[in-house]
């Protein structure tokens, strides 16, 4: 009888030279003292060398390593029994995946764009490997520095010596030295070199890096762990008896979402949602709902500074636009809550908002709503769960998909030659090392969500009260790193900024222009910038603010209040 396939865990340990990699952390020292604050990459074909010379491959098999998030494992399934020599990898992805469709991919799959934020979208192509951070310049100033490797021509093969064998579970410990990766065989100076590569053919240092991975990875050893136990399946919560799915309707470019298992969508789960966000009895004096400070006609924001709960108590926030949030992971600007039913249930108690008490909200709701909470939740009483994931069920429904350059990119519309001029300067990064003056946008904005939904300082004069992310984290590293909003809609959500300080797009382009303010947490797409800004004319300034302009959804704005059935735009329904 034939033994079955075993599996093999590859775990990554991240080192600079002898010391393990720390992130945000000015210690480093290769040709300059340096921190990284970003190192991330996928691997694809993987393949196992026999006793005999041949190699087993295994193919289909893709992972992606972010030292961010302490992703640094990924298990290789089917992997056939006996005994290994060698185990190889590629560092990037191959020809036909990287030209291939980025939205088929389920929303876990390490190809999946909105999972791995490795994408370039609509210019098409993985970036392979991103290491970003600061650097000391000799004359002592911190400036960023952005090291994307890319392209099929920097598609790298990396091979291991190690002896192991497969039997039912194996693990391979491997090691990434970064220090290598930036000095062996051919050393690197930020200052010297450049700053910043995106892996234009014959770029010298897009090579050097491809050169050095050769030696950047080596074997820590070998191990064979025990068996896991398997997690428990996910069930969904008050599932009742007769129910509805609802077809949640996206681009086709947009990846897979990863849904709420315990949380299906339903459509008598949306519609119950959607009537208590308009429900005003959620606030303490039944003045306010959530609809108050998110107007649909404005992309569901406010128009407004700050946002004003009950008595016009004004908060310190800017609303935050709700739609193609089934594709984030965190919520308020800086982060603080992990889910929506987490979040939707922060402003209806917040004392300059809604200002409510939950126990009497539910006992509100038992009164006036049971009966469309049991066709949503089947029977049983109101409580402060099923709000919150009625809240959850109509917001994850919320999308935005089909603007002029939606239409345009699917060849139903044609872009201005200012529009079209200005997504040229959005998707062209600024480094004149390469003959590349863009506006960089598309770092932190890219992608078909215009936003990476992570946390980025932007260069705005900082607040000793209000601190972003750090709040939430409570490390330096955070200081004044805010969530990345969409740009979908930009035109009809003004003000902008998390504190709305700006009122025009113009303000907000002259900000990146030349405003940016300069900190030891500044993101380093932006660090990586001269002191004196990006420099883009007058005229390059409105041509990016016209193709801002072409981002807007026509069921949002003036459409909103006169709502059609718009199919111009490819759909597909998540499952």
């Amino acid at each position: 009888m034939p033994l079955l396939a075993g599996t093999l865990r590859i775990d990554f340990s991240h080192q600079f030279g002898e010391q393990p990699l720390t992130l945000n952390s000015l210690k480093y020292e290769s040709a300059e003292t340096l921190s990284v604050s970003r190192f991330s990459y996928l691997i694809s074909q993987p393949a196992l060398q026999k006793e005999d010379g041949s190699w087993q491959e295994l193919p289909g098999q893709y992972a992606f390593i972010n030292a961010s998030t302490r992703r640094t494992s990924f298990t290789l399934t089917k992997v056939p029994p006996g005994t290994y020599k060698s185990f190889r990898f590629s560092l990037g992805v191959p020809k036909k995946e990287n030209h291939g469709d980025p939205a088929q991919y389920s929303a876990d799959h390490p190809l999946n764009p909105n999972f791995n934020n490795l994408h370039w979208d609509w210019t098409g192509g993985y970036i392979f490997l991103a290491l970003e951070g600061q650097f000391r310049t000799s004359q002592k100033r911190l400036n960023g520095f952005v090291y994307h490797l890319a392209n099929d021509q920097n598609l790298s093969r990396v091979q291991l010596a190690a002896n192991f064998r497969i039997k039912n579970k194996t693990a391979l410990a491997l090691s990434f030295d970064l220090k290598k990766l930036l000095t062996q065989p051919r050393a690197l100076s930020f200052e010297k070199d450049g700053n910043s590569t995106h892996s234009h053919p014959g770029d010298a240092i897009s090579s050097a890096l491809v050169a050095n991975l050769k030696s950047a990875f080596s074997v820590r050893g070998v191990s064979y762990p025990p068996d896991e136990v398997p997690l428990a399946a996910v069930t969904p919560l008050f599932l009742p008896k007769n129910y509805t799915p609802f077809p949640l309707k996206m681009s086709r470019r947009f990846p897979m979402p990863l849904l709420p298992r315990d949380n299906p969508l339903l459509t008598q789960r949306v519609a119950l949602g959607k009537k208590l966000f308009h429900d005003k009895s959620l606030s303490k004096d039944g003045t306010i709902s959530c609809a108050t400070c998110h107007h649909e006609d404005k992309a569901f924001t406010d128009g407004l500074k700050f946002s004003k709960g009950i008595n016009d108590q004004e908060g310190d926030k800017n609303s935050m636009p709700l739609f193609n949030l089934a594709w984030k992971s965190s919520f308020f600007w800086d982060g603080r809550a992990k889910s929506l039913r987490d979040q939707v249930l922060q402003p209806i108690q917040d004392h300059r908002e809604m200002a409510s008490d939950l126990k009497i909200v539910v006992a509100q709701l038992q009164k006036d709503e049971l009966r469309a909470f049991e066709n949503a939740f089947g029977p049983g009483p109101v409580t402060e769960e099923k709000i919150a994931l009625a809240l959850e069920n109509f917001l994850l429904t919320l999308t935005s998909y089909d603007s002029k350059f939606d239409r345009a990119m699917s060849g139903k519309a044609k872009l201005s030659e200012a529009e079209q001029r200005g997504m040229e300067l959005f998707f062209t990064e600024y480094e004149p090392r390469s003959q590349q003056y863009g506006a960089d946008c598309f770092h932190c904005h890219g992608g078909s969500f215009f936003s990476d939904h992570q946390f980025h300082n932007n260069g705005l004069k900082p607040s000793l009260f209000d601190t972003g992310l750090m709040k939430v984290t409570g490390k330096e590293t955070d200081r004044g790193k805010f969530s990345t909003p969409s740009l979908r809609n930009i035109a009809l959500t003004a003000p902008y900024m998390h504190d709305g300080r700006f009122q025009t797009l113009e303000e907000v382009i002259r900000h990146y222009n030349e405003g940016i303010h300069r900190t030891s947490t500044l993101d380093p797409n932006l660090a990586k910038h001269p002191k004196g800004g990006i420099a883009l004319s007058g005229k390059d300034q409105a041509a990016l603010i016209s193709f801002l302009k072409s981002l807007t959804d026509e069921k949002y704005g003036a459409k909103a209040s006169n709502p059609q059935k718009n199919t111009s735009s490819p759909e597909k329904i998540a499952q």
